[in-house]
């Protein structure tokens, strides 16, 4: 597409679509959201601008093969049902730790955060693998 005003809201639109998966992704444990929304948020932001400039430097910002993002989030998604193995639990039971933080207080981070954030990849390989096959057709 050569439409100037496109592509200038394309460059303003993609950092905060970005940050804004982000924030679905991190929220998702205990609010509505989570890996699979964020990861469409995150397809969308790049999927907006490959149709805004080009399959190519969409494909030139994100650095990777949309296909090695899915196997890595659906990697991270299998690790994540690893610990609970370890304390005997079933697989894919909720673990939690806490972490100190400088100030005093601790972070808890869970197993269910880092599935989360394993289907956040495959969801966002996935969509961006369509999307790319389509826009290359």
């Amino acid at each position: 597409m050569t439409s100037i005003i496109f592509r200038t809201a394309t460059r303003y639109m993609f950092p905060p679509m970005l940050v804004f998966s982000a924030y679905v992704l991190l929220r998702g444990h205990h609010y509505p959201g989570g890996g699979f929304v964020g990861g469409l948020f995150a397809g969308s932001a790049f999927s907006l601008y490959a149709l805004a400039f080009s399959v190519a430097e969409a494909r030139h910002i994100l650095r990777m093969d949309p296909r090695d993002v899915t196997a890595a989030g659906l990697a991270v998604a299998l690790l994540s049902g690893l610990p609970p193995l370890f304390s005997r639990h079933a697989f894919l039971t909720g673990t939690w730790w806490a972490l100190p933080l400088p100030s005093g207080a601790t972070l808890d981070i869970g197993t269910p955060l880092i599935f989360d954030i394993g289907v956040y990849f495959v969801v966002f390989g996935v969509l961006l693998t369509f999307v790319f096959s389509l826009g290359e057709e």
